[in-house]
């Protein structure tokens, strides 16, 4: 027998234990299953797989948390709360950041910040004509979303204060008469600019039927 047939030899007889562990650990699998497909999970490994919408929540697993909804696809950009709050009570260099922060979050996040620049703005404030101070100002503004009246009379500063807008309403002027008007409204009577932003009611009559705005010009 040649060296070269000897080490053949030798090559083949090493791979047959190899080859024996192997049919032996495939056995051992087939048997610890009993026929029953391994169940895998697929909401604890940190991984998004299977139906999930997120890591480990959405599809089949717990629903995500809010904070996710805004991931991934779709990016809020703006609230579209109350015209002007974000403009008139936040810092200009956090108002890209409320717009981005669910609203549940943000009286936590920015109470402190719309109240400081409320007391910048006017730092003789005390109440204002709704009856809020400097702390309950801010906390009612710094939830910068709508609220609409289920029942009652819808307005944004009427007998219902904040229960939605009519569109004749100058939302403006009713913040600016908040923050400048003190508790009867007639604060900075003498400094108009102060409490209106002298843009006048609508120069044309608003549409009976959807979508209600009046025409272009």
């Amino acid at each position: 027998m040649s060296y070269y047939q000897i080490m053949k030899n030798i090559k083949v007889l090493s791979f047959i234990p190899l080859i024996s562990f192997a049919l032996l650990f495939v056995q051992c699998q087939d048997d610890d299953d009993n026929g029953n497909a391994i169940y895998q999970d697929m909401c604890n490994d940190g991984v998004k797989n299977g139906d999930e919408t997120g890591i480990d929540c959405g599809g089949s697993c717990e629903p995500c948390a809010e904070e996710e909804l805004f991931a991934g696809r779709y990016k809020q950009e703006d609230q579209m709360g109350r015209a002007g709050v974000n403009l008139l009570f936040n810092k200009p260099g956090l108002r890209d950041s409320l717009n981005l922060v669910v609203p549940h979050k943000m009286k936590s996040q920015f109470k402190d910040v719309f109240r400081d620049r409320l007391m910048t703005l006017d730092t003789s404030y005390t109440t204002n004509i709704l009856g809020l101070d400097a702390d309950q100002m801010a906390e009612m503004f710094s939830q910068d979303v709508l609220w609409v009246a289920q029942n009652g009379e819808t307005s944004y500063n009427g007998t219902q204060v904040l229960t939605g807008r009519a569109l004749g309403e100058d939302v403006m002027d009713a913040n600016l008469l908040w923050i400048f008007g003190g508790p009867d409204g007639t604060k900075n009577n003498e400094d108009p600019n102060l409490i209106s932003d002298g843009v006048p009611e609508n120069d044309a009559p608003f549409l009976d039927t959807f979508p209600y705005l009046a025409p272009p010009f």
